[in-house]
């Protein structure tokens, strides 16, 4: 409990915690001041002593105080209890003769009278000074003492509530609550009956307890559950399952507990699983009472035993038999909350039962007859099928005790009678009725929400009850069907926020709520010969009980006096029970076992109380801001102490006594002083004596706090009396439903439900401004700064509510069903509403009342400002509550004009014409403005048209018709505003004043009247607009009314739209990016039959890059195209999977197949039977491309047409056959040449597929041939005509030479092919024809395509890597692409290539990655073929060509092919360690030559190698493996063997070699024998040929071999030497075998084909032909 408190800058002791005490209610009594060194924060009276804490926790004791041993006899001044004074003390309280304290850490000192053990300590009768007591928790092994919060002591026992929340409680008595056989109980113990609720509030009576607990929650859940019985370890809940309902009952009994029978709600009743089942449903259960005594003695003549037979577990109430002769009131003594009356009632009308129950609440004595009547035979509980699935769930959460059913009691079949919450109880047999109250109206008269059932005022949570109060008639059987799923979702959400309205505490309990709360119940035990337990006896109770009655009455605090108790609420009302023997109780009834109001006077709310032996003090707001203080009980006259009985025995003789002397009040009667003590802000009664706290009011601080509580409290009581006298009989009219549409009565619930919201929040804020200002008094722990928010959204959430009902005319519907209910003089609405209209209609009454909260806004405003005031402007408070302030007036603002709004709205709505209405009046529509005055008119309209428009917050309605017609306007059509432009049209011309509106897919224009007309009609539009695109229509922020507002909505925004026009778009729907009128940006366009494109937009057309989804019914599956468009159509590159499982990667234009691309068909495994690379026109294969049909084994490479084979191609199978030639409808037809694996060859006329027929020579594979006419297919038998020639007989070499058959002749040249792949490249470049075009053109489409594609992939960057990334940064730049080239400028040229290339964003980089595609696609596989090879080669040169076209294109000052850079003068560094990568540098010194393989080739080499090499190692299989095997038998030679055989001369022999691990400078000797040392890393330098791929890296590796030799041989003469031929021959043919490359062959030929050809003549030339000889050499060498 924070008790340190600083406000206002102003700490002067004399300003705050003053006290004031005096005894007795006559006008001569003063109040005596009593003067501390601090102020007093809180005191506790005994029946003869008090102890008061004073700020800084110091405690003090005055008045008689027998146990200190230095007592004198009279009575003490405060004294300070100096054993506490290293303590901080927090709490503190007194008991009739004992005292306690609570320190800040949660210790708890005792001191005073311990002879029961009141004091908790052992052994001793009397404990003089505070003593620490322990609560020692055995349950939980963490924390061993339980720290506390709060104390209460009675006369013989002390109740401590722990920060847990639970309650511990030691002394003497049944007032305990504790299950032991012998007192006192010396060490503190736990409650278990409360163990697993949250306790609020503990108070004691001298020989009773109450407790105020919070209902359990779901969130309770987490807390320690008793679900067995401590004593005897039986199950303490029971259920039973009936044929249409489930019974839960905990009314465990435990025979352990020497505990007395008693009424049937109590936990002890007997109520197993066997005795419900053995009650018969028909029979009235009789109910049972026991006297307080041991031995039960046994009530309407049944011992308890046997009644337990009859209990009222599955019957009807208790207590409907022959009640006891103790306390026969009326049946609502054992009130377990309140019935309810509905529809087919035994009453002739709901008025009368309400009455009834009226007189009943008022406890007029209601007779037997009167029981019998309500509660016939038939008292069995069923269960309304609405809850059968509540009942399912149950089941699973009974253990938790969280679960309660919900009971309708059936009377007579017909009468159903909802409960409320509060009968559902977890500590009572849930099927007992037991009887009903209400408050002394007829409010509580409803019906439950059929949510409510989940809950139960003991287990569940029955915080949104009052929030679904008013929506309760849902859950009624016979209104199901009208029910529609979208209100009780809006039920739903609403109650969501009723939930987070009251936020509850964190996983650890104890922690404290955000708003207190209002759901409590009050649970009592103890002596009951009073009455005062409440619980409608005068038995005892050994355990606590819930007192029923007090169940939903918002019971926020207790106290309990000697022999009565006392319960507050947030309505400020005060329920007393008890015994009423002087009056304490404030009402006659004397005594009274049930709770009853006291009787004040209209309009006095009561915010604190207190009770002493005999009297009752009220503190209570007036009609000023001073509280006033109300007394009720006794009168004490001077002298009347010493007659006062100091034991329990004499009570009756003082009693007697005191009456004579004093008298006691009728009611309780206003203190005549209490104006003079100032700001009251607490009151304290005990023994006779009474005492108030007060405050100065310094600066008008005090003074304002009080007002902004009292204001609140006042509030509260408002709103409730409008929920219960208004809102709730008006919703339980039965005329209702027929009078309302379905729309209006969601809107009603809706509107109750908001309302009901409200007023929880209202009535906690008000509690918890109560609490403020009983404790701390500052402006820190105000709820309504630091959660100002919740405020905010709860009154504009109920605002809209009210605008919402309004709008569709509901108070217009409701004016009937009122009438009939409020009469023709509704003096209650008058009263309520406050309504300022002259003559009002019922209508007004109702708008007035609904909209009387939003006033409650500018209170709040007006007192934080008040409060503001009482600080320093430069302070952090005067700074939140100016904040705060600020917010709630202009929310003010803001719902003022809302219902403005709202107003004519409605009045609009009422002269609009018919039909339209009902489509167009939706709940959020608000009217802005229309054209009725013809202030607007459409331009170019007919002669006879009439045209109306209407602005609406969310839309622009146009009205059309003919004039004379009858029914005006016959068409309208609704634009949405999120998709309106508007837009003035420039006057110069005309004198017309016209405004252009564009929507999605209309533009008109519209004639104003004036030019003024034209401004307000702009800025009306584009305000609504501008609203409707901000809040959707429901304006969220405030808005100023156009002033000073931006007035043009943007341009670019973001709706949703439907098209409805015919044309391709009709009906779909799109969602995204719009731009004056037409989708633009990105966005997604869905059809109704299921296509869907998801991308960007331009100009209301599909532009840029984006998915598109086709479903094909046929197939019942998808066709899914991902990439880019143009225009409304597919266009450029994009992949395309059809439905039938084909997919093609490549170019569109125009939804087409264009340009080059792949298309892979069918499924075999995860290979496709066939693939197409190749360039498509129009949707169809033309131009050249490559077929790979993998079913047949075969590649056709070559030209097409509309999908066929035509013109020249070559196939390949998979068998080794080749074929180029003419194709023609798909078919080799014309002159073809075919050659079979072993070179068998064939070459003339062909007419089908493999098919010869005509003229043609055949050659076989030794030269021999056949020339003449052939027929037939080949290979399976060709018919022949001819001649046969052997030519090797006759030495006819000239027409030898003619006789080899030259390939490539027949195919498609190398330059023809993949153009559409180079034509893609250079369009991307901007040129239409190769080389045509701006290079600045160029260079800037380059940075664009890099920064969309980028732009497009960090859309999803896991594509991206790190490299990846920095690359495409570093290409952003732009080199340097004009000007002289230089070493240096060809450098960066260079390098930019290599970047360029390695990006497939890049045109280079996708124009490479392309060309790689189709090269592997065409030499990979089948197409592995080594006569292949020639062709193979040349495309790679074509490439290479092609691709330095476009370079020089990109950098024009670059020397065409063979051109030359001058060298710079002094770079000599530069030849001589050159990179890998780098371009030859042997050609002449002067410069550098230029050429497409020195630049491209780097590139493009290695990444073609693979199916390259292949080729040249099929070619040179033969050569190759002749070379091996000679290779592998001279390596077996050892090295000087080898030298000399391969006649190197003598003096190149290495004697020694370096060795590497031997110390430094030791030679090894060359022996005879040794192997692979000499000359072993020019060796190792030559075998890395094979790990190269450029011909410039591998002539690299060779001209290194040389120097390698050149160096081993230096350092063996010793000397400079200079090779000759002849020497150098022999050496390198050794390093050449030694290095055992396995396919030199492939690796010459290779360097061949693609040497620059400048290299060709120079140094590197030499030393490859050197490397050429000696391959031949091994070929051919003979071994001797």
């Amino acid at each position: 409990m924070e008790t340190q408190r600083k406000s206002s800058g102003d700490d002067h002791g004399g300003e705050r915690g003053l006290l004031h005490t005096w005894k007795g209610y006559s006008c001569s009594v003063t109040p005596e001041r009593l003067f501390l060194p601090g102020p007093v924060l809180q005191v506790a009276l005994g029946t003869r002593h008090g102890v008061l804490l004073v700020e800084g926790g110091q405690v003090y004791s005055f008045g008689e105080l027998p146990w200190k041993q230095s007592q004198a006899t009279e009575p003490a001044k405060p004294t300070l209890e100096g054993v506490l004074s290293g303590q901080r003390v927090v709490a503190v309280a007194a008991g009739s003769f004992h005292s306690g304290a609570v320190t800040e850490d949660g210790g708890v000192h005792m001191w005073g009278d311990n002879s029961s053990g009141q004091c908790g300590l052992s052994g001793l009768s009397a404990v003089p000074n505070p003593t620490p007591v322990a609560l020692l928790d055995s349950d939980t092994a963490s924390p061993p003492t339980a720290p506390v919060m709060e104390l209460a002591c009675g006369e013989q026992h002390t109740l401590a509530l722990s920060a847990q929340r639970e309650v511990w409680a030691w002394g003497s008595g049944c007032q305990l609550g504790l299950s032991v056989a012998t007192f006192p109980v010396w060490k503190p113990q736990k409650v278990e009956h409360l163990a697993g609720r949250y306790v609020l509030q503990v108070a004691c009576g001298a020989s009773h307890s109450l407790a105020l607990v919070r209902c359990l929650s779901p969130q309770d859940v987490h807390r320690p559950l008793v679900d067995k019985c401590r004593q005897c370890n039986q199950l303490l809940f029971t259920m039973t399952d009936k044929e249409d309902h489930v019974i839960i009952s905990d009314g465990h009994y435990c025979p352990l507990a020497a505990e007395p029978a008693e009424d049937g709600h109590g936990l002890e009743a007997p109520a197993s699983l066997s005795q419900v089942l053995k009650t018969s449903p028909s029979e009235p259960a009789l109910s049972f009472h026991a006297a307080a005594s041991n031995p039960p003695a046994p009530a309407g003549g049944a011992d308890p035993t046997q009644d337990s037979e009859n209990e009222a577990s599955a019957g009807s109430a208790a207590s409907s038999g022959a009640p006891p002769a103790s306390d026969s009131g009326p049946l609502a003594q054992h009130s377990g909350g309140v019935l309810f009356g509905v529809k087919g009632s035994p009453y002739p009308d709901e008025q009368a039962v309400k009455d009834y129950l009226k007189r009943l609440s008022e406890n007029t004595q209601a007779d037997q007859t009167a029981k019998a009547t309500l509660l016939t035979s038939e008292g069995r509980l069923t269960t309304g099928s609405t809850l059968n699935s509540l009942v399912a769930s149950c089941a699973s959460a009974v253990g938790e005790r969280v679960a309660s059913t919900y009971e309708a009691l059936s009377l007579k079949k017909m009468m159903n009678f909802y409960l409320p919450s509060g009968a559902a109880r977890a500590d009572g047999p849930v099927a007992g009725l037991t009887g009903f109250t209400g408050d002394n109206t007829a409010d509580r008269v409803r019906q439950e929400d059929s949510t409510q059932a989940k809950k139960s005022s003991s287990t569940g949570d029955i915080r949104e009850e009052e929030a679904e109060g008013l929506r309760r008639r849902l859950s009624l059987p016979g209104l199901l069907s009208q029910v529609s799923p979208r209100l009780l979702r809006k039920a739903g959400r609403a109650r969501m926020r009723a939930v987070a309205l009251t936020p509850l505490g964190g996983a650890v309990p104890g922690t404290q709520e955000l708003f207190p709360t209002l759901q409590t119940e009050v649970w009592s035990w103890g002596q009951g010969e009073h009455g005062q337990l409440g619980h409608g006896d005068s038995l005892a109770r050994l355990q606590p009980l819930c007192i029923k009655s007090l169940n939903n009455k918002e019971v926020v605090r207790v106290a309990a006096g000697a022999h009565h108790s006392l319960a507050l609420t947030a309505q400020s009302q005060v329920f007393s029970w008890g015994s009423n023997s002087s009056g304490q109780l404030g009402h006659m009834e004397s005594p009274s076992t049930v709770p009853r109001l006291a009787k004040l006077s209209e309009g006095i709310r009561v915010w604190d109380i207190s009770a002493g032996d005999r009297h009752t003090l009220l503190l209570a707001d007036g009609d000023c801001i001073l509280p006033i203080i109300y007394y009720s009980g006794l009168q004490v006259k001077e002298g009347a102490d010493e007659s006062h009985a100091k034991g329990a025995g004499q009570q009756e003789e003082g009693k007697e006594e005191e009456e004579r002397v004093g008298g006691y009040t009728q009611q309780p009667v206003l203190l005549p002083f209490c104006m003079d003590l100032g700001y009251v802000s607490n009151v304290v009664a005990g023994g006779q004596r009474c005492v108030a706290l007060s405050d100065r009011n310094v600066m008008g601080f005090i003074a304002s706090l009080h007002e902004l509580a009292s204001v609140e409290r006042k509030f509260y009581c408002k709103l409730c009396t409008i929920k219960t006298q208004i809102i709730r009989p008006l919703l339980e009219l039965e005329s209702l439903s027929s009078a309302l549409s379905q729309t209006a009565m969601g809107l009603l619930h809706t509107l109750a439900g908001r309302f009901s919201l409200l007023c929880h929040l209202t009535g906690q804020h008000s509690a918890s401004l109560t609490a403020n200002l009983r404790r701390v008094r500052d402006v820190k722990s105000l709820l309504i700064l630091d959660h100002a928010s919740i405020f905010l959204d709860s009154y504009h959430e109920y605002c809209s509510a009210v605008g919402n009902f309004q709008v569709m005319g509901g108070f217009q519907t409701l004016t009937k069903p009122s009438l009939d209910f409020f009469g023709k003089n509704p003096e209650l609405l008058k009263r309520l509403s406050e309504c300022s209209e002259e003559n009002p209609t019922m209508a007004d009454f109702l708008v007035a009342l609904f909209f009387l909260p939003t006033h409650h806004l500018h209170e709040y405003g007006r007192l934080l400002l008040k409060l503001a005031t009482c600080f320093e402007v430069c302070s952090n408070e005067y700074q939140m509550l100016q904040d705060s302030c600020s917010k709630f007036e202009a929310l003010a603002q803001l719902l003022k004009r809302k219902r403005k709004d709202a107003d004519y709205t409605c009045h609009f709505w009422k002269s609009f014409p018919g039909k339209m209405t009902d489509s167009l009046r939706k709940p959020h529509r608000r009217l802005i403005c229309e054209s009725s005055n013809k202030a607007l008119t459409l331009q170019n309209a007919g002669r006879f048209s009439v045209n109306w428009f209407i602005v609406f917050n969310d839309a622009l309605v146009h009205a059309q018709g003919v004039a004379p017609c009858k029914n005006l306007f016959s068409t309208h059509h609704v634009f949405p505003l999120a998709t309106l432009w508007v837009e003035p049209i420039p006057e110069e011309n005309t004198v017309l004043y016209g405004l252009k509106v564009i929507t999605p897919e209309e533009t008109f224009n519209l004639l104003a009247s004036s030019a003024m007309e034209k401004a307000k009609w702009l800025r009306s539009i584009n305000q609504a607009v501008e609203q409707a695109l901000s809040g959707a229509g429901q304006d969220t922020a405030s808005v100023d009314s156009g002033l000073g507002q931006k007035l043009e909505p943007p341009v670019s925004r973001t709706a949703s739209y439907t098209f409805y026009k015919d044309g391709r778009l009709k009906e779909a729907t799109y969602e995204g990016h719009w731009l004056a009128g037409k989708p633009n940006g990105r966005g997604v366009l869905k059809w109704p039959d299921g296509r869907i494109y998801k991308g960007t937009f331009k100009n209301g057309l599909e532009d840029g890059f984006g998915e598109f989804w086709a479903p094909n019914k046929t197939l019942n599956k998808t066709d899914h195209y991902q990439g880019h468009w143009k225009d409304g159509k597919m266009h450029g590159v994009g992949t395309y999977r059809y439905a039938s499982g084909e997919v093609y990667d490549g170019f569109f234009q125009d939804n087409m197949r264009h340009g080059h691309g792949v298309l892979r068909s069918g499924k075999l495994n995860t290979s496709s039977p066939s693939v197409f690379i190749g360039q498509w026109l129009q949707d169809k294969k033309t131009g050249y491309g490559v077929f790979d049909d993998i079913t047949k084994g075969e590649k056709y490479m070559g030209m097409w047409q509309d999908h066929l084979r035509q013109g020249t191609g070559v196939v390949v199978t998979q068998f080794g056959l080749y074929y180029e030639g003419a194709f023609k409808d798909n078919k080799m037809t014309g002159t073809g040449i075919l050659l079979s694996e072993d070179d068998t060859t064939y070459e003339g006329e062909f007419s089908d597929d493999w098919t010869l027929n005509g003229k043609g020579v055949l050659t076989m594979a030794n030269g021999d041939y056949l020339e003449g006419s052939f027929n037939g297919e080949w290979g399976s038998g060709l018919k022949v005509a001819g001649s046969y020639f052997k030519p090797h007989l006759f030495l006819d070499t000239d027409k030898d030479k003619n006789r080899t058959v030259k390939l490539g002749r027949l195919c498609v040249r190398a330059e023809d092919k993949w153009k559409a792949v180079f034509e893609e490249c250079w369009r991307q470049l901007g040129c239409e024809e190769p080389g045509r075009g701006e290079n600045g053109t160029a260079w800037e489409n380059i940075a664009v395509a890099l920064s969309t594609n980028r732009q497009h992939i960090q859309d999803s960057p896991e594509t991206l890597s790190l490299s990846h990334s920095r690359t495409l940064e570093s290409l952003e730049v732009i080199p340097q692409h004009v000007g002289v080239i230089t070493m240096e400028r060809y450098h960066t040229i260079r390098l930019y290539l290599i970047k360029a290339c390695d990006t497939p964003l890049h045109p280079l980089g996708r124009l490479l990655e392309t060309l790689v595609a189709v090269y592997r696609m065409t030499y990979v596989g089948v197409g592995a073929n080594r006569r292949l090879l020639p062709q193979a080669v040349s495309e790679i040169k074509s490439y290479l060509n092609r691709i330095f076209q476009i370079v020089r294109f990109l950098f024009p000052d670059l020397p065409e092919e063979g051109g030359l850079i001058p060298e710079p003068t002094t770079s000599v560094q530069d030849k001589k360690d050159p990179g890998s990568n780098d371009a030859p540098l042997e050609s002449p010194k002067p410069g550098r030559v230029v050429s497409s393989s020195a630049l491209l080739l780097p590139v493009l080499l290695p990444r073609l190698y693979p199916p390259l090499f292949t080729l040249y190692a099929l070619e040179k299989e033969r050569e190759d493996d002749v070379y091996w095997e000679c290779v592998l038998r001279l390596n077996k030679q050892p090295d000087l063997a080898l030298l000399a055989f391969l006649g190197v001369q003598q003096r190149f022999w290495p004697v020694s070699i370096p060795v590497l691990m031997p110390a430094l400078g030791e030679k090894q000797q060359v022996l005879s024998s040794t192997k692979d040392v000499c000359f072993a890393s020019a060796v190792e330098t030559l075998q890395q040929i094979s790990t190269t791929f450029t011909p410039s890296d591998k002539l690299q590796l060779i001209q290194l071999t040389f120097e390698e030799i050149t160096k081993e041989v230096q350092a063996l003469l010793k000397q400079d030497f200079l090779w000759s031929m002849d020497d150098l021959f022999p050496v390198f043919l050794y390093v050449v075998l030694r290095a055992r490359i396995r396919n030199l062959g492939s690796e010459v030929s290779l360097i061949e084909d693609l040497m620059d050809p400048c290299v060709q003549h120079g140094e590197h030339g030499i030393m490859f032909t050197t490397l050429k000889a000696c391959y031949y050499q091994i070929q051919h060498e003979k071994i001797t």
